[in-house]
């Protein structure tokens, strides 16, 4: 048994309003070294697999044709036993 602990984060260059608003926020709260905020995703997901490499593979697959837009977010991810 695998656990994938996956980020998923926008492009630098794609606009993020998500994180826009909470940069807002926060300097209304008087967080004023707030330079930016970018908003991502993260997911986990157990998997059964033969091996570690087998376990990523099936992750950067999953990455690729589901959980991240490959045209507007990058993504990275951490396979660990457990």
């Amino acid at each position: 048994m695998y656990l994938a602990q996956i980020h998923i984060t926008l492009k630098p260059g794609v606009l993020d309003p998500q994180g826009t608003a909470v940069y807002k926020a926060l300097q209304a709260l008087d967080f004023t070294g707030v330079e930016d905020v970018r908003i991502g995703k993260y997911m986990e997901v157990r998997l059964s697999a033969a091996d570690r490499a087998v376990a990523e593979m099936q992750v950067a697959e999953m990455c690729r044709r589901l959980l991240a837009n490959p045209v507007i977010e990058n993504y990275a991810f951490q396979v660990v036993e457990g």
